[in-house]
């Protein structure tokens, strides 16, 4: 299937995008996920080569996570042929049923939204109602489309928004304490599964992509960050860990990318700072194009911790 598709020559031009109440609207993240890009867009947009400017090309995004990056190109940029991958299984799943059922991923949404709606009121009962949730959603009960849309109640109901799990790979957070969350977004949603029409969606490891490098294809790359410290760390969001060991293995494949001429764009915290020098980034990177970012995140347990932080976008030239 992966082969077939950039073997394809014809060129798919997709409008992803609608009016409301006069308004253009694109397709945007259905889920709040830890280090999202949407903020960054214009920047990133800076380091896309010109060649990609005017004409069509091929997309590979191996670390999807909420996919700003993916739906605003879908929405922006002529792109033939895409791939999306993530190491998250519940994440993928969910995005492979926004792409081939979305309308009945709405349907169950709408009937736990209904539900939520009427516990609103009783603090207990919607609380006893989010456990329940939780612990479907860890049981592996239901089938595809329950299990994607147990993961977007989570989110949309849990604190912060927060994706994260424990070392058995179960999601632990508590419930949020938002007043009236919005749970089924339906018109997005339709937007989202035009996005994904003519989109591999896969759940494997982001080395795999290799293959599909050349000069007419670009990548995104938005892998888990490296911690800032020992209790900053956001890489939970699939069993095992992102350590500096998958770190230089990434800087490794960025090369191996250069190598068949493919450009680049990746992203990353910037671990070197006033307080902490720390030159991992500058010298696994270095000869490539390495700017600092201003970005604002606002996924912390300690607020004191979100605000501005300076990030990394390196690229290929």
């Amino acid at each position: 299937m992966f082969f077939t598709l950039f073997i394809n020559s014809h060129i798919n031009v997709i409008v992803i995008e609608k009016k409301i109440d006069g308004k253009k609207m694109q397709a945007t993240p259905i889920l709040k996920w830890a280090g999202g890009k949407s903020q960054l867009k214009s920047i990133i947009e800076s380091r896309i080569p010109s060649k990609f400017q005017n004409k069509p090309f091929n997309y590979v995004e191996p670390f999807i996570g909420g996919g700003a990056i993916f739906f605003w190109l879908k929405s922006n940029y002529n792109i033939k042929n895409a791939i999306v991958n993530d190491i998250n299984p519940n994440l993928i799943n969910c995005y492979q049923v926004v792409q081939k059922d979305v309308e009945s991923l709405i349907d169950c949404l709408n009937s736990l939204q209904d539900k939520y709606r009427t516990l609103l009121s009783d603090a207990d009962k919607k609380k006893e109602f989010y456990y329940s949730m939780r612990e479907a959603f860890n049981s592996n009960s239901g089938n595809s489309i329950e299990k994607a849309a147990q993961l977007i109640f989570l989110n949309r109901t849990c604190f912060n928004g927060l994706y994260r799990v424990n070392r058995s790979g179960k999601f632990n957070v508590p419930i949020g304490s938002y007043k009236n969350p919005k749970i089924c977004d339906a018109d997005n949603l339709r937007l989202a599964a035009k996005a994904f029409e003519d989109t591999v969606i896969t759940n494997r490891d982001y080395a795999d992509a290799l293959q599909f490098a050349n000069p007419e294809t670009l990548f995104y790359l938005d892998p888990p960050y490296k911690p800032l410290n020992a209790t900053s760390s956001f890489n939970s969001y699939s069993k095992g860990s992102f350590d500096d060991k998958e770190q230089i293995r990434l800087s490794e494949f960025c090369h191996d990318l250069t190598k068949k001429k493919c450009c680049w764009i990746l992203s990353n915290s910037d671990v070197n700072t006033e307080e902490n020098p720390d030159k991992f980034f500058d010298e696994l990177y270095e000869g490539f194009d390495i700017r600092r970012v201003k970005a604002s995140r606002l996924i912390n347990s300690i607020s004191s911790k979100r605000g501005q932080l300076n990030e990394l976008l390196i690229s290929s030239s």
